[in-house]
């Protein structure tokens, strides 16, 4: 896009109520921040799902599986270093009426208010992205709204290139997005279904949800196992005009982030951990708090090992068959709570709960 051509679309959303700083309301669009994985997975396909921060596979009811990998294949000189690939690694070509397989991110209502739908002076939606894959192909984008069930979507042409998608949806004067930290708005992309989600008509403008006019149009992601499908540079704004895709600091995008999900994570030094003191000889707390604050109280999930160090005047005291609980949790912070079968000394003594492995890790996720 020409220097003339971008200001000329700036200036038009101006106009339309959008443009300035911090127009994208989609996180992680440049799908550069991973806390979830390190490298990757493989074979999967049944269940819902997260790899990169912030973007989901709603996959269900399919035999099909397929990879994820972040990529460093991205359109040239756009200012991209990453990517999303995506590759079938079992094809499904006797595909069953409710299969899906939908890449999306869920967007908080009061994230969202800037297009005040629902109103008299709605604005619209301009949505971007750059996607290429190994074949041509169409696929369907839409915009689900979660709090009336309603829906716009439009197809999109996928080929062997570096293509940038640039798609319109009309301003929705019904029904009002919620202003909370919930699940408002729903970018999703449809790569695979089944006929529950076809035989009707794609609406073009917004329309109350439908499943069979859901995907109408869309090809099979899952067709053949040579299948592949990138995609980065995801832009939602307010405007009648995509722009150019608004590069962040990483660490800008790091921090939006981590409010949905937060990791700790270990190196094979054991040199990752947290300070914390014994309550008694059989237990041991460790206060966290949270880089930022998160959407909603999160879950807690530990993987790996952890052992349960001490400098006290008995020497370093390590623990085995560790049981740890996530206490007193809220929106800012949590204390883990660590219980074992070893001696930890006495009370009030100082501890480091450490991480043995890069593998052993401490989740916490407050996702949509």
């Amino acid at each position: 896009m020409s220097k003339a051509a971008e200001l000329a679309n700036l200036i038009g959303n101006i106009n339309a109520g959008g443009g300035g700083v911090n127009r994208n309301v989609i996180i992680n669009g440049a799908m550069n921040v991973k806390q979830r994985d390190n490298g990757g997975f493989t074979g999967v396909g049944g269940s819902a799902l997260y790899y990169l921060d912030r973007w989901k596979f709603q996959c269900a009811n399919t035999a099909a599986r397929f990879s994820s990998t972040q990529d460093s294949s991205v359109p040239t000189g756009k200012g991209f270093a990453n990517s999303l690939k995506l590759e079938c690694t079992t094809a499904d070509t006797s595909i069953a009426s409710g299969e899906q397989f939908i890449f999306q991110q869920k967007i908080e209502g009061q994230n969202v208010q800037g297009f005040a739908k629902g109103t008299s002076e709605a604005k619209p939606f301009a949505l971007s992205f750059y996607v290429k894959g190994n074949a041509s192909a169409t696929y369907v984008a839409a915009l689900f709204d979660e709090d009336n069930t309603r829906y716009v979507g439009k197809t999109f042409s996928v080929t062997t290139d570096w293509t940038r998608v640039e798609i319109t949806f009309p301003a929705d004067t019904t029904g009002a997005l919620d202003d909370d930290n919930a699940s408002s708005l729903e970018l999703w992309i449809w790569l695979h279904c089944g006929s529950t989600y076809k035989g009707g008509t794609l609406p073009l403008t917004w329309a109350s949800y439908s499943n069979s006019n859901a995907a109408e149009g869309g090809d099979s992601f899952f067709d053949s196992t040579d299948r592949t499908f990138f995609i980065t540079g995801v832009q939602l704004e307010v405007g009648q005009n995509p722009t150019e895709f608004e590069h962040e600091p990483y660490e800008r995008t790091l921090t939006k982030c981590q409010r949905y999900f937060y990791r700790i994570q270990g190196d094979d030094d054991d040199m990752t951990g947290i300070a914390g003191y014994s309550e008694s000889t059989s237990a041991a707390r460790f206060p966290i708090v949270y880089p930022v604050i998160m959407r909603a109280t999160p879950s807690f999930e530990l993987s790996g090992t952890c052992r349960c160090q001490g400098g006290t005047a008995d020497g370093a005291n390590f623990t085995s068959g560790l049981v740890i609980t996530n206490e007193n949790t809220n929106f800012t912070a949590s204390a883990l709570r660590v219980t074992g079968t070893s001696n930890l000394g006495a009370a009030d003594r100082g501890y480091n709960l450490q991480f043995k492995a890069n593998t052993s890790r401490i989740s916490f996720d407050a996702e949509l």
